[in-house]
């Protein structure tokens, strides 16, 4: 099995690159996909939240209310680092219960959108970064995300740098380029991976 860390900056096109990789055969593992499961209604994670930081942070209908939780952790690095403690540990679990499900030859893509920030590229056999322009970035955020230029330049600030994303790379994917060639290079790299995912057998 070979383990792919895959990051990139906040709309530089990773969630594309996900999807054309696992068109190639990869099984992905989405860190932020998990991190939503883990806190659903019913869950151990979701206890926990409330116990932490009370019942204003669940919706009328029991869920997670997350822009009300992300007010209060994002204002208070303290409070970040409690939720951090309740839900990394559980996405970590659960990433390696889908990741030990995979079969012994698969190539299996974790989509991590903060593995530069929290220093986890040694976790991977490969750390495959999709790079993109900051211009790049500004302009999908607000054109296809509907944010304000403000909003969107503030979240891609608190990301690492452009330069901090590619020194620990192993692979970049360019997504400064039309989709066809975003294609055609996501092939390529497919057949690299397999290739390594053979030789470490």
């Amino acid at each position: 099995m070979l383990k792919v860390g895959l990051t990139g900056g906040i709309g530089a096109g990773k969630s594309e690159v996900s999807r054309l990789l696992v068109e190639q055969g990869a099984v992905l593992i989405d860190a932020d996909r998990i991190a939503r499961e883990v806190v659903a209604p019913g869950t151990p994670g979701l206890a926990a939240v409330v116990e932490a930081f009370g019942t204003e942070v669940l919706a009328a209908d029991g869920s997670l209310d997350r822009p009300k939780l992300g007010s209060i952790v994002f204002a208070d690095p303290d409070k970040l680092a409690v939720l951090n403690g309740i839900v990394h540990p559980l996405v970590g679990a659960r990433s390696r219960e889908l990741e030990s499900a995979a079969a012994e030859d698969a190539v299996v893509v974790h989509d991590v959108p903060l593995l530069a920030e929290n220093g986890l590229a040694p976790l991977y056999d490969v750390v495959l970064v999709v790079d993109a322009s900051p211009e790049t970035q500004l302009d999908r955020l607000v054109r296809l995300r509907g944010m304000t230029e403000q909003d969107a330049r503030a979240r891609m600030a608190a990301q690492a740098t452009r330069e901090k994303r590619v020194e620990i790379a192993d692979i970049v994917i360019d997504n400064d380029v039309p989709l066809e060639e975003l294609q055609a290079r996501v092939r390529e790299v497919w057949t690299d991976l397999v290739g390594r995912a053979q030789a470490s057998r």
